[in-house]
């Protein structure tokens, strides 16, 4: 843990080759344009640098998400998730779904589970961007390894997409692919949805990309246009498809008339914030038949959380600077709030509205060079997972409340799992003198003086 902040809070060089990023989105998705509206529409989608951390942290990660989806799994468990859980999500066709993200905040202590989702998005993105990072110095080099190159991680998430079909299809052919989401050209990641649907055109599927509106529910049958819908990757933010322009999705998610993913019940058994409060209880979790060994994980690394009712509201409100508030129906970060900047009237729309409080576990930093100063900023850290396998980890940089790639030096990063300590002692030592590393950990006014590469 220490050598990765030695890493994060000294290394201040730029790794990003922005050239190869832009020709490998360039290679795969050849839109016209497209690369070069990304740069111009999201100039801070890219953080120019990485994040190291430790291969403890990684493990700790890994071995979170495994014992997370063991206990999704156990009867128990999901008796009582699906017991206030609309009747939607008791639908369970057999896909897993697709592109489960897990964000942590890396402490002293080791990794923080902070949120879970269905749909996370970014990681084709992320996949390229990792494959697009150069060695600032030759001892960087030996773990600036690459063990997927983007070629291999589309195998990966094809492979993904083919086995949530087989799930429910068995040995059918998939023929037809659709990304959703409302009104996609507006989405901010709407050029990830692009490189999807050229993904599944490199193997041979129709694939489109399109408003649910655009769609219809006729004859036993999800269409969009003339085409039968056989996969839905679902992008949406309307977890259980209430809405009624999303109709058309609805009957064909009941009728298991199209395989969906993410769906109504992974999102019901993974995603709920509700389970916050069961995962960081390890009382909760004994009464469930949770094993010994996934509560000692649990414990190291889910923070405690309550939901927030009128019986602990004066404790909450007098503790608040210790909590961090959560809509339990809330997504991306809004009306979320840090409970040390709460004021009476924001309280006051917590109290009406349906919220956990979650213990309040501060984010990483980093050190990134913006116009030439060492600037301190935050990260967190979102495994993309699947089938309770971690598929790849990257970072988020920002500054202020939440993530919001509106922060200069900010945005998605790679993450550098670090070799084992004795050969990150010898890789430290032998960094060039001139990024000013040391065992000391650089404090902010350091950065506010413009610490120099």
């Amino acid at each position: 843990m220490l050598m990765a902040d030695t890493l994060n809070h000294g290394c201040l060089c730029h790794t990003l080759d922005a050239q190869q990023l832009h020709d490998q989105i360039t290679q795969h998705a050849p839109v016209a344009g497209l690369a070069d509206q990304l740069v111009q529409t999201h100039p801070h989608l890219f953080s120019p640098t990485v994040v190291f951390i430790s291969r403890p942290t990684h493990d700790a990660i890994c071995e979170t998400v495994a014992a997370i989806e063991r206990i999704a799994a156990l009867p128990a468990y999901q008796a009582q998730t699906l017991a206030h859980a609309p009747r939607i999500a008791h639908k369970a066709w057999g896909p897993r779904g697709v592109f489960m993200g897990y964000d942590f905040h890396v402490t002293a202590q080791g990794p923080q589970l902070i949120e879970v989702n269905t749909n996370a998005g970014g990681a084709l993105l992320n996949a390229l961007l990792a494959n697009a990072q150069k060695a600032c110095c030759e001892p960087l080099n030996q773990v600036f390894t690459r063990p997927e190159d983007h070629q291999t991680y589309e195998q990966v998430f094809f492979a993904m997409f083919l086995q949530e079909w087989r799930s429910q299809r068995k040995e059918q052919t998939l023929r037809t692919v659709v990304v959703v989401d409302d009104d996609p050209k507006s989405q901010y990641l709407a050029p990830e949805f692009e490189m999807f649907r050229h993904l599944f055109l490199r193997h041979g599927i129709q694939a489109e990309v399109a408003d649910p509106k655009a769609l219809e529910w006729r004859a036993g049958q999800l269409w969009l246009g003339d085409m039968a819908v056989d996969l839905v990757y679902n992008r949406l933010t309307d977890f259980y498809l209430n809405e009624p322009a999303h109709l058309a999705l609805l009957e064909a998610y009941q009728a298991g008339a199209a395989v969906f993913t993410p769906h109504p019940h992974a999102h019901a058994l993974l995603a709920d914030k509700r389970h916050l409060i069961t995962l960081g209880n390890q009382e909760a979790l004994a009464a469930l038949g949770v094993s010994a060994q996934d509560q000692q994980v649990l414990a190291r690394t889910v923070p405690a959380a309550c939901r927030v009712s009128a019986e602990n509201a004066a404790m909450l409100w007098a503790q608040r600077r210790h909590y961090f508030f959560k809509p339990i129906a809330g997504f991306g970060s809004k009306a979320v709030y840090r409970g040390d900047k709460l004021t009476q009237r924001v309280w006051q729309e917590i109290l009406a509205g349906d919220y956990i409080a979650q213990t309040t576990v501060a984010p990483g930093h980093r050190l990134v060079m913006v116009d030439g100063v060492a600037t301190d900023l935050k990260y967190d850290l979102r495994a993309y997972t699947y089938n309770a396998h971690v598929q790849l980890v990257a970072a988020r940089i920002y500054q202020g409340q939440t993530t919001n790639f509106r922060t200069p030096g900010g945005g998605f990063s790679p993450v550098i799992v670090l070799p084992e300590i004795k050969q990150t002692t010898r890789l430290i030592a032998n960094l060039p003198a001139s990024l000013g590393l040391s065992s000391n950990i650089p404090t902010t006014n350091n950065a506010k003086q413009g610490l120099k590469p």
